[in-house]
């Protein structure tokens, strides 16, 4: 659709895709309606296999490389905002909202917001406690870097999301051989040739920080503590998301930091998702988004507190004086909720899941989602996008909440999964 809006208030999302359907939903109930624009030909590998609702959008861009006839084409809907939907989109949408002069982030960190070495030394830049790292030329000098820091690091892609393509090295020949397999395949968004990233590897609990700003101020929307295990040659899986109330001991260190994270970072305008190690030196930034938590994290937010991400972004975007009125007011967790993605050991074709029942019986179960079906291929759980499972939690209680989680870590084994024979031989 090529129509004009009108008087319609209207806002332009970057790379929508069905991760975000929830906040194209919570724009369009206030009454704004949606323009999609897709910064790339082809839609990344990561976005493909979930269908997405394309009538939900009054146009539908294709970036083609041309960016003034993109331009034009978006200027034609008079939008009040340029919104990033995925990582994948963030740079073009500061890109759009600084050519059409609409509230945004600007260019001149739009590199710094991607790329995860220029990140972490960013934020190092402005005074605040990063990893060492060192932006990766070749596997000769990833491992005498790794042997000189004589501790264990982490290898990574300059520019994936989802922890896909991330190694824990314990031996300068473990790096090298990240190295070569980042280097020999595409990132889940399709690109390659993006580079490497080796840091050091962060003791300490892993945190996941919403924030919504407007005009350089800075709410705190919900926090979540990460679980983890060591599983298939992983030595540092997230297997399970709770979350914390905003009184919580660890959450005002987290946020003070996550506030100057986002100042370090240009981020004045619009949603981030923060990932911070709590180490014994205090909070250590691992990575940020400046878009919209994924994995159905605002949505869980939303059932533990009333409301989440999605909420604060459309006031920051449809309604500053709301955002202005109400930001720095604490949240409080209303119900205890977690998120538990199941661990799968096993790979082939799958015939069938031995136990969902139970997890459905649990006393804290509210949802699951199965991502991988019976019939379809299933492969060992090495980041998060390999989840099988995924089951949200919810209950008045907390203790209920940690004991149901511990027993999906006790169901959720090997004998939780059946194969088919057939196609195993």
């Amino acid at each position: 659709m090529t129509e004009t809006t009108g008087d319609k208030r209207c806002i332009v999302m970057v790379d929508a895709y069905a991760a975000v359907g929830s906040l194209v939903d919570k724009f369009r109930e206030r009454g704004c309606s949606v323009v999609r624009v897709q910064s790339t030909r082809d839609v990344p590998f990561v976005y493909r296999s979930v269908p997405f609702d394309r009538s939900a959008f009054i146009a539908d861009i294709v970036h083609d490389g041309d960016l003034s006839a993109t331009l034009e084409a978006v200027a034609a809907h008079a939008p009040l905002a340029v919104v990033a939907g995925g990582e994948v989109g963030v740079e073009f949408a500061d890109l759009l909202a600084e050519r059409l002069g609409l509230p945004g982030n600007g260019t001149e960190l739009s590199t710094a917001r991607r790329d995860k070495h220029v990140m972490i030394e960013t934020v190092r830049a402005a005074g605040l406690r990063a990893a060492r790292q060192l932006r990766v030329p070749n596997p000769r000098e990833l491992a005498e870097w790794h042997r000189e820091l004589g501790a264990r690091v982490v290898v990574k892609p300059l520019r994936s999301a989802g922890s896909q393509g991330v190694f824990f090295c314990d031996t300068p020949q473990e790096s090298a051989a990240a190295l070569h397999a980042l280097s020999t395949a595409p990132d889940v968004f399709s690109q390659t040739g993006q580079g490497a990233v080796a840091q050091e590897y962060l003791p300490g609990t892993e945190y996941m920080v919403n924030t919504v700003s407007r005009d350089g101020r800075h709410h705190l929307c919900d926090v979540w503590r990460t679980s983890r295990v060591s599983a298939n040659g992983v030595v540092d899986l997230c297997d399970a998301l709770s979350l914390i109330d905003s009184d919580s001991r660890e959450t005002g260190p987290l946020r003070d930091y996550a506030f100057r994270v986002l100042d370090a970072l240009g981020i004045r305008h619009g949603p981030a998702h923060v990932e911070i190690r709590l180490t014994p030196a205090g909070p250590s930034l691992v990575e940020i988004g400046a878009r919209i938590a994924g994995g159905g994290i605002p949505a869980a937010a939303g059932l533990g507190i009333g409301e989440s991400q999605l909420e604060w972004t459309v006031d920051a975007y449809l309604d500053p004086e709301r955002f202005h009125a109400r930001a720095g007011t604490p949240y409080a967790v209303r119900r205890h909720c977690a998120i538990a993605g199941l661990v799968s050991p096993v790979q082939g074709l799958l015939s069938e899941y031995r136990g969902i029942e139970e997890i459905e019986r649990l006393e804290g179960f509210h949802a699951l989602a199965t991502l991988v079906k019976p019939g379809q291929e299933i492969r060992r759980t090495v980041d998060d996008l390999t989840y099988p499972v995924l089951v949200t939690l919810l209950h008045d209680l907390e203790e209920v909440v940690q004991r149901d989680l511990n027993t999906i870590r006790y169901l959720g084994g090997s004998a939780f999964y059946a194969l088919d024979p057939g196609a195993a031989a």
